[in-house]
């Protein structure tokens, strides 16, 4: 696979400028880190745009553009679903979660959400620990996914094997990551935002059209089964027809839920610059990223009707649907140069999360496990360098699982954000919300919340499909856990709970007005 030779060598010189622009950004950033805050929160110091794109960007992964794509050439309308809980995952964790632990960072100086834990839950040891390493878990899972997307697109591009391009993607993200820190993820996250936003409304109209416009795609898609043009399948009688109405009540707590409590998302509300920001931000990252979503995800079903029409080749791949929207703007732009392009675009969407999620597992070992459980006198400096070298070995753990990846990116992508709801969504939210939620609960709730997820994702993956999407019966088990288990323990003292704005409100007393 692979474009012709001059589509390659343009979409080759706009790669490589781009690269260049990213590790620029990295270089200039690292000029700005003078201790650990700097590098894993950008000084706390992000305002209203940057803080909004950074929370698009962080839950704008592989998944919108090649896997939502992919979907949409897979199941049609009965996935658009995905294109409103997936946005919503960005107002609710700025809602639910902002001006609370903005607040509390701010004041008690926690920089992660194991520092919220033990200041709330008052445990600095086995929470933290038990929290750290399942974040860093699931982020590598995560990770997973995303060099795979990434993989995607490079081979499309330069016909490359599948290892050549992780080894490439994998190179880049991390020197940039390495070097700049929070701040070179959040100004290369503005950056490829912006190029998303702009590149989505340039080159979906491109593909629609060439498909033959929204009424032509639903009757191709109908003739092929009516029911990819219905709200939901009535069952699950193909491989394809998944989302029946019971398994889209678990795929909207899923994707809003577990997306909004993952920890290189919910992280990013330490890092905004005033509170104030949480008022708006929550309707403008919605706003900017349903749009997103919808022109993607009808651009996979419009390149599914543009194969039916004869006017694409066959996609020649194990797993053909995530290739949908690449070879569909092969076909469809007007220009080598638009061609280009997309391929850039869609780099931007994948390398938004890569990166945050990289930074993610740096912070979680050096600032949870290395200096707060074993090195406490430990240097500013240290703690950088240790997160360094975390996000190292980060980038090579997950290149090397990403070797063999699954037949569609969407299964890889929903597994991650399973097992971060399962873990973090019950902890969390009780945490915030309900006073008498203890330590105790707490950590059986993320211990049976993981072990179980896993269980559950094997029974559903290799013995037998669940009506429901997995996660939903394991966070059954995690909120079962929370309750019983604080309800036997000693409740936490008043001054924790006080002090970290623990009750049935969104927002502290002084902010509400």
């Amino acid at each position: 696979m692979g474009l012709s030779e001059g589509s390659t060598l343009v979409t080759l010189a706009l790669i490589v400028v781009y690269f260049i622009v990213l590790l620029g950004i990295g270089v200039w950033a690292s000029k700005k880190i003078k201790n650990s805050e700097d590098y894993m929160l950008a000084g706390r110091s992000l305002g209203f745009w940057l803080f909004t794109l950074l929370i698009v960007c962080s839950i704008c992964s592989g998944m919108t553009l090649v896997g939502t794509s992919g979907f949409g050439y897979a199941s049609g309308w009965p996935g658009i679903w995905e294109q409103i809980f997936v946005p919503l995952a960005a107002a609710f964790c700025i809602i639910f979660f902002g001006s609370k632990l903005n607040k509390i960072g701010r004041e008690k100086g926690c920089m992660t959400l194991e520092d919220y834990f033990a200041l709330r839950y008052e445990n600095n040891k086995e929470l933290r620990a038990l929290s750290a390493l399942a974040s860093i878990a699931v982020s590598l899972v995560y990770l997973v996914g995303q060099y795979t997307a990434i993989s995607i697109v490079l081979i499309w591009v330069f016909g490359l094997e599948h290892w050549q391009a992780l080894l490439i993607s994998g190179i880049i993200i991390t020197a940039y990551t390495v070097i700049g820190g929070l701040y070179a993820v959040s100004w290369t996250g503005l950056v490829q935002g912006l190029i998303l936003i702009f590149g989505v409304l340039l080159v979906s109209p491109f593909i629609l059209s060439y498909a033959g416009g929204i009424e032509h795609i639903n009757t191709v898609l109908a003739s092929i089964d009516p029911n990819l043009v219905m709200p939901a399948f009535p069952n699950a009688y193909a491989a394809y027809a998944y989302c029946t109405p019971e398994f889209l009540v678990s795929f909207g707590i899923l994707l809003m839920v577990g997306l909004a409590c993952a920890p290189h998302i919910m992280s990013n509300v330490f890092a905004a610059k005033k509170i104030s920001y949480f008022k708006w931000a929550p309707l403008v990252a919605f706003g900017i990223y349903v749009v997103i979503m919808f022109l993607v995800k009808l651009c996979g079903m419009g390149v599914r009707v543009m194969a039916e029409d004869g006017k694409l080749d066959a996609i020649a791949a194990t797993n053909a649907p995530d290739f949908a929207l690449m070879y569909g703007i092969q076909a469809a732009a007007p220009s080598i140069f638009i061609t280009g392009l997309f391929a850039v675009i869609v780099l931007s969407a994948v390398m938004s999360t890569t990166d945050r999620l990289m930074l993610t597992v740096g912070t979680e070992f050096s600032w949870n496990i290395f200096k707060v459980m074993l090195r406490p006198n430990a240097s500013e400096r240290q703690v950088v360098r240790i997160s360094q070298i975390c996000v190292l070995i980060a980038a090579v753990v997950s290149l090397i699982l990403a070797i063999n990846p699954p037949e569609m990116l969407a299964f890889l992508i929903w597994l991650g954000i399973g097992l971060m709801l399962c873990s973090f969504a019950v902890p969390l939210i009780a945490g915030l919300y309900w006073r008498r939620a203890t330590a105790a609960g707490a950590i059986a709730s993320m211990a049976v919340g993981l072990v179980s997820s896993i269980g559950f994702g094997y029974y559903y993956q290799f013995i037998e499909k669940l009506p429901m999407h997995f996660s939903i019966y394991a966070l059954a088990l995690a909120i079962l856990a929370m309750v019983v288990v604080s309800l036997l323990t000693q409740k936490n003292s008043d001054a924790a709970l006080d002090e970290t704005y623990t009750g049935a409100y969104l927002h502290p007393k002084e902010l509400r007005k």
